[in-house]
């Protein structure tokens, strides 16, 4: 099975995202004119350590949480677009003679991956997709590889299996990001057209920080601070389970004072880590300027974070939604779609690959 990253040919497609907490999935069609529709959405949770750093090793469970998003979801549809996570993937640009044919182009990549790719090549999938002129000559192309292990790919295929559905796309998460990214681009001034754009997807453990510019990545880095941090601190403040802190954090309950001793206290945290990220990005770069953040993950819709982020480093800061200007199917709530939409990211962009073919 190839990877099929850049060529999807299904169509109705789900996104589903396998993340670390929950499993999401999201169906969007087509509503005319360069216009979107949000058909339906389901988010079903995850047991703890279901997945760990994005590999799945209870499949059963994760199988069976996608059934019942599916289910949720009443969708005849069952064609799915998965993603890896970017440590799961090598990607690499090569550049090749201009004009070559699919046979030939298919011997020069597997040539140049040998290369780059630690292992045999008949244990990896490989996929790879013209990206257009060389810069450096008119003769030449850019191409873009893409290779994991055959079982990183097989264990997202076999759940998606398990749960009665096909994949079809096997996207890179990195990739999907920047695919609902541009539907979030469009809402910023100017489209956010030449700004250096931070994009922090706060997760259960990990935050990264994505800065791009007209659409390309241009840094990323990963910093070990995420909702999960709450949790602890709940766990601690009011002598809480893991699993009772969890819930609390998710439905509220907590004491009086969890306002003022553990949860602001936490916002303050993630806008330091959120300017010690574009500290680094300002020393490892050429650039000196950040002109908007987008929070996005599970921690983005906490009341007030985005004002606090934005005291903090004085850059404009907005809560990420990729549905903002879609239109909504009678199935879905717009109040809890914006709840739930900064953590929705991958799998936008992966429903969105139905519109790429």
């Amino acid at each position: 099975m190839a990877l099929d990253i850049f060529n999807p040919k299904a169509q109705p497609l789900l996104g589903l995202d396998i993340s670390s907490s929950s499993v999401k999935l999201v169906e969007i069609a087509d509503a005319g004119k360069k216009a979107y529709r949000v058909e339906r959405y389901a988010i079903e949770p995850l047991p703890r350590d279901a997945v760990l750093d994005g590999n799945i090793t209870n499949l059963e469970a994760v199988a069976e949480a996608v059934k019942r998003a599916w289910k949720k979801m009443a969708t005849r549809t069952k064609n799915v677009a998965l993603a890896l996570p970017a440590a799961a993937v090598i990607t690499k640009k090569i550049v090749v003679p201009a004009g070559l044919r699919d046979e030939e182009l298919e011997v020069q990549v597997e040539a140049e991956a040998n290369q780059y790719i630690p292992f045999a090549l008949d244990e990896v999938n490989l996929d790879f997709q013209v990206a257009g002129p060389a810069p450096s000559s008119s003769e030449e192309v850019e191409v873009l590889i893409a290779a994991s292990r055959k079982e990183k790919v097989e264990d997202r295929v076999a759940v998606a299996q398990s749960a009665g559905l096909k994949a079809v796309v096997m996207d890179i998460e990195s990739f999907a990001i920047q695919l609902a990214f541009e539907m979030i681009e469009k809402q910023l001034p100017g489209n956010g057209v030449d700004q250096s754009i931070a994009l922090v997807d706060v997760g259960a453990n990990l935050m990264n920080v994505t800065v791009l510019r007209n659409n390309q990545s241009v840094y990323n880095r990963e910093q070990a601070f995420g909702g999960n941090n709450l949790t602890q601190d709940i766990q601690r403040v009011f002598g809480m389970s893991q699993e009772e802190a969890e819930t609390a954090k998710r439905n509220g309950g907590l004491p009086d004072n969890y306002d003022a001793e553990v949860l602001q206290p936490f916002m303050e945290n993630l806008a330091q880590e959120v300017t010690r990220a574009m500290q680094f990005f300002f020393t490892s770069t050429s650039y000196n300027q950040i002109d908007h953040i987008v929070l996005a993950g599970g921690c983005a819709v906490i009341p007030g974070l985005d004002e606090i982020v934005a005291t903090r480093t004085q850059v404009n800061t907005i809560v990420a939604n990729p549905f903002a200007n879609m239109s909504l199917s009678n199935r879905v709530k717009p109040k809890q779609l914006a709840m739930d939409a900064p953590a929705m990211l991958v799998a936008c962009g992966l429903a969105m690959r139905r519109f790429d073919a």
